[in-house]
């Protein structure tokens, strides 16, 4: 990223962050009435229909987020020069080797965690941000349930130092607490409850970690580092991976907020590559033992998985 990176012209970043503010909390009431079994704001059908047939489920909920954000960005910038990706649109919007010809691009996941808001978890997220050069710069990651909304501003965008906070609905800033845990056995792993498979369980073994905590959605795991409850978090692709929509605005957050997030091998993620699938080890992290945690983990699976690309 740029040392100075000005934002498309004629917006401003303070404008830009009170619309986002304003749109993920109109996001929030729609999925938490979803979730209630009550009628949804702004004219949104009541019904929670789920369509099982895609990749995963995409419920009501997914779409009337999507429809929001994506109507509300419009509207509120009408003759902004930026592109937006959507997990719900990207079937329309993208050919397979080819990235989007935008050197602005929003990448948005109106709902990351479909199945742990249709299970009733609460463990679901609203992933939002914009991505210039292929490097997400900006990152909003809204927890509805837990009424937390994290914005994440990389250092140089609009004359920006870099930062990212936690704002309550009130507007309230908490400040990023990120532990102090250093050595590899004191650190707190947030793992998912369902992606876990042997190679993974062999990689921990390896990497002798601490205690592990368990939450659905990238954005939730990424808040808990946020918050100085876990350190690190650990994506091992296998039969399937994750897209750019579920990791873009995690990492901005993270990152801005002094933490860090790469592949296992410390290549940087890319985004708009023309693949929208993350594959490999990433590795999301407090900061401190990055170079270690990443060291160790590509030694272990180039034992455990020869051949595997981290």
């Amino acid at each position: 990223m740029p040392a100075a990176l000005p934002l498309p012209s004629g917006i401003a970043l303070e404008a830009l962050l009170l619309e986002l503010r304003r749109l993920s909390w109109g996001a929030a009431d729609i999925l938490l009435a979803y979730g209630r079994g009550e009628q949804p704001p702004y004219g949104f059908p009541p019904a929670l229909s789920v369509d099982e047939g895609g990749e995963g489920p995409v419920s009501a909920a997914d779409l009337a987020v999507n429809q929001w954000l994506l109507e509300g960005l419009a509207a509120a910038f009408p003759t902004a020069e930026w592109t937006v990706l959507s997990e719900e649109t990207a079937k329309e919007q993208l050919t397979e080797g080819e990235p989007l010809a935008a050197e602005w691009l929003w990448i948005l996941d109106p709902l990351d965690g479909t199945k742990d808001f249709l299970q009733g978890t609460g463990e679901y997220a609203v992933h939002l941000a914009l991505v210039h050069g292929g490097e997400p710069v900006l990152g909003v990651v809204l927890l509805p349930e837990l009424e937390e909304l994290w914005l994440g501003v990389m250092p140089g965008l609009a004359g920006s130092a870099g930062e990212a906070w936690c704002e309550s609905r009130a507007g309230e800033r908490s400040p990023v607490r990120l532990s102090g845990r250093r050595a590899l056995g004191e650190l707190v792993l947030v793992a998912s409850r369902n992606h876990r498979d042997q190679r993974l369980e062999q990689l921990l073994v390896a990497l002798a970690l601490g205690d592990t905590k368990a939450i659905g959605s990238v954005g939730g795991k990424v808040a808990t580092i946020l918050r100085g409850e876990t350190d690190l978090y650990i994506s091992l692709s296998g039969k399937s991976a994750p897209k750019d929509w579920d990791m873009a605005a995690p990492e901005a957050v993270l990152r801005a907020a002094g933490g860090a997030f790469s592949h296992a091998d410390g290549r940087a993620l890319a985004y708009n590559s023309g693949d929208v699938r993350q594959a490999g080890c990433l590795i999301a992290s407090h900061g401190p033992a990055h170079a270690e945690l990443c060291e160790k983990a590509a030694v272990a699976l180039a034992v455990i998985d020869p051949g595997f690309v981290v």
